[in-house]
């Protein structure tokens, strides 16, 4: 899935991801969660950490501030949206309510200040066990991650020259040989990506992406994948000869 990023994990079965929400969008805390689990499963998770209501909130994909994707498929496992550390899973929704109308009730407000010094807050509960991002040898290692693959997608970028013929591993999908066609960014979306034209019709476009051609080719020869997915090397066309099998 394009815009979906990689790394390394030492527990594969299991992804850590900061949880924030558009109620209160200044705190945030880091979750574990299975990425075998459906997107309807992690909404039911969600509304109990966050107070959402799982039949109506929205979640949302970032990486930092940047939006990646919508969670917008329940049937769809965790893992499908999210391969990797670091990422911030954002609910949105109206939350508990109760029932009484909003405007007519006087409301508490706190400033900034205010909420700094309140000894009951969960910011203050987050600092003092130093977790999420008030966590510094955390949250330098997620750094050090991010700009560790950072160099290694800027790398692989390099290397896939327009032309090149090339192998194409994404989970879930089989190994796809084919010839380099575009590379850089695509509109609305974060990062490189690779435009590869497949031998067989193994892909999901003919070169254009939310109606921009970026290359041109057949329907379903085209796609378009991250740099990391992409291997450069002497990878000619494979010849299945039909008249071989009885």
């Amino acid at each position: 899935m394009s815009g979906i990023i990689q790394l390394d994990n030492s527990d594969c079965s299991y992804i850590k991801a900061n949880v924030s929400n558009s109620h209160n969008d200044a705190v945030a805390f880091e979750m574990k969660f299975a990425k075998d689990i459906t997107i309807a499963q992690l909404k039911s998770k969600l509304e109990i950490l966050t107070g959402g209501s799982a039949s109506t909130m929205k979640v949302e994909l970032y990486k930092g501030d940047t939006f990646v994707t919508a969670l917008s498929n329940n049937d769809a496992k965790l893992g499908f949206y999210v391969n990797c550390d670091g990422l911030r899973l954002h609910v949105i929704d109206t939350f508990a309510s109760f029932g009484f109308d909003s405007e007519s009730v006087e409301k508490f407000e706190l400033t900034n200040d205010q909420y700094e010094q309140r000894g009951d807050s969960v910011r203050n509960f987050l600092k003092q066990n130093r977790l999420g991002k008030y966590n510094d040898e955390e949250m330098q290692q997620m750094e050090a991650k991010r700009r560790e693959h950072a160099e290694q997608m800027q790398k692989r970028a390099e290397s896939c020259v327009l032309g090149a013929r090339c192998q194409v591993t994404v989970a879930g999908n089989p190994t796809r040989r084919g010839t380099i066609m575009y590379n850089g960014p695509l509109e609305g979306k974060t990062g490189i990506f690779i435009g590869v034209q497949y031998d067989e019709p193994l892909g999901k476009n003919n070169g254009s992406v939310g109606g921009k051609s970026y290359f041109v080719c057949p329907p379903n020869y085209g796609g378009f994948v991250s740099p990391l997915s992409v291997e450069v090397g002497d990878f000619p066309p494979e010849n299945f000869d039909l008249d071989d099998e009885l």
